[in-house]
């Protein structure tokens, strides 16, 4: 993204947002509710049409390609992914109607195809699963099955948009455990996790980009971007963050607004 600029009605959404992401690199969205990390996606994936600015996906640039194909090497896990899911559909075609990117699959599947979806689904630690209706899976089943489905299509890019919403403590740890084993395959496509929780953020992700109001606030090594002084002024109050064998706690100390 290079000078990113989307505005509507008069208010500005996105302010001259630049940013890259280089082969090899899993990064972090990070940013209080309102900061801007959904319309980003939005405007990453072709849903949201910029005021200004450009964006490059995979050497593609938008308004010069087909975002509708390129979306199919994009991989994406979120809350409203989840909530279409058909509740009897076995997990095993769940993952396969990743391939077509269709909700509740209705055709046929070859042999191949449940193949590589069981395939998955053992990559994803999750292939006892196999014949268990949707409605029956925990959260976290869901989020890993979520994740087999999405790399049925083979994505160059595996955005995951908050996927520890809903799990309790243990599934979430369980979870972001798997996060890091899927991230640490040297096959793996490029993580990008949005959240707002810096404990989510596993020792794999290499860079943090930081929002603040639609901008920028800072961007770059997950080490020089995740400061206290940083993330006191993303939310706005006067927060220590501690690391301790590359995971991190933060803790809010004051609800006092912090002036920026």
């Amino acid at each position: 993204m290079d000078g990113l600029h989307i505005e509507r009605s008069r208010t500005v959404i996105l302010d001259s947002i630049s940013w890259r992401v280089e082969s090899g690199q899993h990064w972090v969205i990070l940013g209080a509710n309102g900061s801007g990390k959904t319309s980003l996606l939005s405007a990453l994936t072709g849903y949201l049409m910029p005021t200004a600015g450009e964006i490059s996906l995979l050497g593609e640039t938008y308004g010069q390609s087909d975002w509708r194909e390129l979306r199919k090497k994009i991989g994406i896990v979120s809350s409203s992914v989840r909530q279409m899911m058909a509740d009897e559909e076995p997990a095993l075609e769940s993952v396969a109607s990743g391939k077509y990117a269709m909700i509740d699959f209705w055709g046929r599947l070859s042999r191949a195809e449940k193949n590589q979806a069981r395939k998955l689904l053992r990559q994803v630690e999750c292939e006892y699963l196999a014949d268990r209706e949707w409605r029956v899976l925990s959260q976290g089943e869901r989020q890993r099955v979520l994740i087999g489905r999405a790399l049925m299509a083979k994505p160059r890019v595996l955005i995951l948009d908050e996927p520890c919403a809903g799990l309790d403590p243990a599934a979430r740890e369980h979870f972001l455990q798997f996060i890091q084993r899927l991230g640490q395959n040297k096959n793996a496509p490029t993580l990008i996790l949005v959240t707002h929780h810096v404990e989510e953020i596993m020792p794999v992700f290499s860079d943090v980009l930081v929002l603040k109001s639609g901008k920028v606030l800072a961007a770059g090594k997950k080490s020089a971007t995740l400061t206290t002084k940083t993330l006191s002024q993303t939310f706005g109050a006067k927060v220590k963050l501690q690391s301790k064998a590359g995971r991190y706690v933060m803790n809010v100390l004051s609800k006092r607004s912090v002036v920026v």
